[in-house]
């Protein structure tokens, strides 16, 4: 019955979707990504499978379930050198970013219909499947359990606000996670989430987060020189704290602006950094608007991609020139945040504002900077680890958060304590993608 009603679902949805496919926003790419992912699969296994070697299909939905999937993927490249490796993502977002990992293949996960997933898996043929947090596909699972795949789940989790835990999605989603051969949690009460969920316990392990180990590693890889680096470090002249507010949404920005506004009337001197969840031109247009309407109208304001294009070092001519002598710098850019964090004094981490709940704040924690966000981060495990250890605040509005803001800048004792404590947070969480790629090895050689 379950199989039949997702099925029934699926015929009636594809249809429907039709219309919207013609969009420009993130819906419509999805759909048409996901409409040409057998296509992009199958022709690039016409071209390069080599059945003689193992293939691992990694599948994340977005790019916070990526980063999670990124540090085992790397490790197993290392490891096992032989093996073919596929990505698949959801999330329009992961498009440019899963063209940097080290796979064979990279593109949209097909439709979740019988058709589309069995056509995707007779072309990779793989020797294993590996979802990445919780995005746990239902009709894949199926037709790659009919193969005799093996499945693994690695840095599972669910959060205690997650929709997975709905009654509905139990019912609907219990039989393929009752199928998964290994699963890796990220804690205890994740483990014990996903039993109940339908993970008989004798394949689950404790494995802990891999998001913990790629933060670490990109901020281990970033080069002192990098461009982006550069553009915010200027000729050096420039003491004031830089604060990046990373992956904001409007939603963050009606709180942000008036908040950093109130703490520079309260003394606060600082710089910021504001990087959008999503750069588009209409977003950027509005982030401009709140911008001159909050800000001091003396502020200097630069978009990052003329920073980067301009030798220019002289005061601004007009609010929006190219020059490395800013007050605020707009990120008009994807892909750049890790790097930008590693030049902030104090970060703030969008989506606590936002229906969608909160962003990766282990990126800026990595980088051993203290972290602010909104009232929306209960399903963070990360956030709440940061939070116990004085690494974090969280603002329920723009008054907490413009005294959260103007207590951290004002007190450099305080915020280096908190500097320490959110790398240890990322410390202590390490060794999740070596056990991870150990449950993925084991999924393929003893099966």
């Amino acid at each position: 019955m379950r199989a039949f009603l997702y099925r029934l679902a699926w015929a009636v949805a594809r249809p429907l979707a039709a219309p919207l496919a013609l969009g420009r926003g993130k819906l419509g790419r999805a759909i048409r990504g996901r409409r040409g992912a057998v296509r992009v699969l199958a022709d690039w296994a016409r071209r390069a499978r080599e059945p003689a070697r193992p293939l691992v299909w990694f599948h994340a939905a977005s790019v916070g379930e990526g980063r999670q999937a990124e540090a085992v993927l790397a490790r197993l490249r290392a490891a096992r050198p032989s093996w073919q490796l596929a990505y698949t993502f959801s999330s329009p977002s992961a498009a440019r970013w899963a063209g940097t990992l080290a796979v064979d293949v990279a593109g949209y996960v097909p439709f979740d219909t019988p058709g589309e997933t069995a056509a995707a898996l007779d072309a990779l043929r793989p020797a294993a499947l590996i979802f990445s947090a919780t995005d746990v596909w239902p009709e894949l699972v199926r037709q790659a359990s009919a193969r005799r795949v093996a499945m693994g789940l690695v840095s599972a989790t669910m959060a205690p606000t997650s929709s997975r835990r709905g009654a509905a999605a139990r019912w609907l989603l219990r039989p393929a996670y009752a199928a998964l051969d290994r699963v890796g949690a990220i804690g205890e009460a994740d483990a014990a989430a996903l039993e109940r969920a339908g993970v008989p316990r004798t394949r689950l392990a404790i494995t802990g987060d891999t998001r913990h180990d790629a933060a670490a590693a990109r901020l281990a890889a970033l080069r002192a020189d990098a461009p982006h680096l550069a553009a915010l470090r200027g000729d050096g002249r420039d003491r004031r704290p830089v604060l990046v507010a990373g992956s904001t949404w409007p939603s963050d920005e009606r709180v942000l602006m008036p908040a950093l506004r109130a703490a520079q009337r309260a003394g606060a001197q600082f710089r910021l950094v504001i990087a959008p969840h999503e750069p588009t031109p209409e977003h950027l247009a509005a982030l401009d608007g709140k911008l001159d309407y909050c800000m001091p109208p003396e502020m200097r304001r630069v978009r990052l991609s003329a920073l980067l294009a301009s030798p220019d070092s002289q005061p601004l001519g007009t609010r929006n020139s190219a020059s490395r002598n800013w007050d605020a710098l707009v990120v008009d850019e994807v892909g750049v945040l890790a790097e930008l964090y590693a030049a902030a004094s104090l970060a703030y981490v969008g989506g606590g504002f936002h229906r969608k709940g909160l962003h990766s704040v282990i990126e800026p924690a990595a980088a051993g900077v203290p972290v602010l966000f909104g009232p929306r981060w209960h399903g963070s495990r990360d956030a709440r680890l940061l939070l116990d250890a004085g690494a974090a605040k969280a603002a329920r509005d723009r008054r907490e958060l413009a005294a959260a803001v103007t207590g951290w800048l004002q007190d450099e004792t305080a915020r280096a304590s908190a500097a320490r404590a959110a790398r240890a947070v990322v410390e202590r969480g390490r060794g999740a993608a070596d056990r991870s790629v150990q449950l993925v090895i084991d999924l393929v050689e003893r099966r």
